[in-house]
């Protein structure tokens, strides 16, 4: 842990040379006794700070190497990754939530396009861009480029896109797949501040902190993503009905003419 701390700050100075970033957010370079937060500035990495942006994924991809889990914002909830590919840092997820050893967790990529590398498709590419990036997990065949200590009790996995530009960029600028999952203790509510999920702050490398999620009075937007599974050719089964049930059973009964079957 205090390996992959380091890396982030490491990161965070590596980046930081030449034209100065945005001041780092409290927590930031206060010791390794806590993790590192940092602040994320507002409008994406082509403006207004893309000095900023490319501080925080490098900070992040710093800290993921090094073996570390980091806090992201997402578009439906705050989460948290590892390397995919790396199964220790797997096994300190499970271990962060306190999750149930048999409850999957997902991969997220930066684009389509790398989705081919690890999942056996069985779906028109058309349909993946109508859903992805955005807030859907789509649960396919894993391939054997996949870690086969990520999951091992199932031939499938969840995908994510995340349409939000910072968790895209980071996952871009690592060569392999993320881990990802929600930033809480499992059964517990999901979070969409930094602040909620405050007790794990301290088995964390890094937090990216992108503010609030969201309107944090509706438990709507709490839902998270809407899980579909789309191993079956022809059908489809919801998983998990989250928050963008309606236009995806539309996408895929109307536009595809998918099948619905219960879970």
């Amino acid at each position: 842990m205090l390996r992959a701390r380091r890396a982030a700050l490491a990161g965070l100075a590596r980046a930081g040379e030449g034209a100065p970033g945005p001041a780092p957010a409290p927590g930031l370079g206060l010791g390794l006794a806590r993790s590192a937060r940092l602040l994320l500035p507002p409008g994406g990495a082509a403006q207004p700070d893309p000095q900023g942006w490319r501080e925080a994924v490098a900070a992040a991809v710093g800290a993921l190497q090094a073996g570390g889990l980091v806090a992201v914002p997402t578009d439906t909830v705050y989460g948290v990754a590892c390397l995919a590919q790396d199964s220790s840092a797997v096994r300190s997820i499970y271990s962060l939530k306190g999750r149930n050893g048999r409850k999957p967790l997902a991969i997220c990529l930066g684009d389509v396009d790398r989705l081919y590398r690890y999942c056996q498709v069985n779906v028109p590419d058309e349909l993946l861009r109508d859903l992805l990036p955005g807030p859907v997990t789509l649960v396919l065949k894993r391939s054997e480029e996949l870690n086969k200590d990520l999951n091992p009790f199932t031939s499938l996995v969840g995908v994510r896109i995340p349409n939000h530009p910072f968790i895209r960029e980071l996952a871009r600028a690592c060569c392999g797949p993320l881990a990802l999952t929600s930033a809480n203790i499992s059964c517990q509510a999901s979070t969409l501040t930094v602040s909620e999920f405050q007790d794990l702050w301290p088995q964390l490398s890094l937090i990216i902190d992108g503010g609030p999620i969201g309107d944090v009075q509706s438990p709507e937007c709490r839902l998270g993503s809407t899980v579909v599974d789309l191993s079956v050719s022809g059908r489809f089964t919801i998983i998990r009905p989250g928050c963008a049930l309606t236009p995806t059973v539309e996408i895929l009964r109307q536009k595809y003419g998918l099948i619905p079957e219960s879970s």
